[in-house]
């Protein structure tokens, strides 16, 4: 009978399913409702220790939608947590006291200052969470605080926060990757020699949504005025697969004791069934709570459960990363091409029977013979 319990960095997930940072895990109150309705984990809406400078707009999303109506595309210009520190750490006390069994992630940000990443840490731990996830990717908030990805951008500023983080933490920690790069493994590399335990990929994509033609003004507009913001759901499903499997790799090749979160676009158990397929040990969901709601864990717990079972997978292990060995270069692709081509025919020939007497053979001669009878 499969199973969704996993184990991840040492630590016990009850099923593979975590909230992603952002406004489904905004408060205890939201967190508790995940955990009562199945989610295995969640990551916290990003804390930092000063609150007063994080202000929110509205409207700050903007959506595509396909024909049906469905959103396809969500941008935000979201920024992270307006709740004080303070009443953070009340709110994770809360949810252990509640949930103990459910994984709590605290998902931390702060500027460059050792001393302010080390606090974050010790008060976060002090209030009972499990996990730590780094946000090193926000693609629009705080920029001018060299915050989010202001921050993830630049590797050597990256690594050694992820070194302070790492000496600060007793509890595992995932830093959160920016897709907003040339090449996801530099910055996923600099964080794991740092001494993390495992990434966490991907963030939303910069972007602008769109231009109302009415208007002639950028959304989503505020005041007649907008900013890039993030983009996600399912439109960004590809190109967050294509980077799992760029860490996935990375890992496999040269850190294998490190774990990846993957996120973007993930709805259905089949998405998350894919993301696992390419390395990940965990899947995050947050634009597709939006959609749906919280309860859409069960659904793609159900789904997940089914393509197991379909397989003959018994646990989250069983399957992960089992895509990984299919990809290759170009080059290999054109040389496995002309060699089946050649393979097959071959087999042709071999089909219309022989035609050189050297191919005459004592054990087939019958078959040979009878291969050669026309009709």
């Amino acid at each position: 009978m499969p199973t969704l319990e996993t184990t991840v960095n040492g630590i016990k997930f009850p099923n593979p399913f975590v909230i992603g940072s952002g406004p489904p895990g905004t408060n205890a109150r939201v967190i508790c409702r995940s955990f009562a309705d199945g989610w295995g984990g969640s990551s916290a809406k990003t804390v930092s220790l000063d609150a007063s400078k994080v202000v929110n707009v509205a409207p700050r999303y903007g959506r595509l939608k396909d024909s049906t109506g469905d959103p396809y595309g969500w941008e935000n210009i979201e920024l992270i947590s307006t709740m004080s520190f303070d009443q953070w750490l009340d709110e994770f006390k809360e949810v252990k006291d509640k949930f103990p069994e459910h994984v709590l992630i605290a998902s931390i940000m702060e500027e460059y200052n050792k001393d302010a990443w080390y606090e974050i840490v010790e008060r976060c731990e002090g209030a009972g969470v499990d996990m730590f996830e780094c946000n090193f990717s926000c693609p629009h908030g705080l920029p001018e605080r060299k915050m989010g990805a202001a921050m993830g951008q630049d590797y050597d500023i990256l690594a050694e926060v992820c070194g302070w983080v790492a000496d600060a933490a007793t509890k595992p920690v995932w830093a959160k990757m920016t897709p907003n790069v040339t090449h996801i493994e530099d910055p996923s590399k600099a964080a794991l020699d740092a001494g993390i335990s495992g990434i966490s990929a991907i963030n939303t994509i910069r972007s602008v949504i769109g231009v109302d033609l009415e208007t002639l003004r950028p959304m989503p507009t505020v005041e007649g005025y907008t900013t890039p913001g993030g983009y996600s759901c399912k439109a960004v499903k590809p190109i967050a697969l294509r980077m799992t499997m760029e860490i996935a790799v990375l890992i496999r090749d040269q850190y294998p004791e490190a774990t990846l979160s993957g996120i973007g676009g993930i709805e259905t158990g089949e998405d998350a069934a894919e993301f696992i397929l390419l390395g990940a040990d965990t899947v995050q969901v947050c634009t597709g709570v939006m959609k749906h709601g919280y309860k859409l864990v069960q659904t793609m717990s159900e789904q997940l459960l089914a393509f197991m079972e379909k397989h003959g997978f018994e646990t989250i292990d069983d399957f992960k990363g089992k895509a990984l060995p299919y990809f290759t270069t170009h080059a290999d692709l054109v040389a496995r091409q002309a060699k089946a081509k050649a393979d097959k025919a071959a087999a042709r020939a071999a089909a219309k029977g022989i035609t050189k007497d050297e191919a005459w053979d004592g054990d087939d001669f019958v078959k040979q013979s009878d291969d050669l009878v026309g009709n």
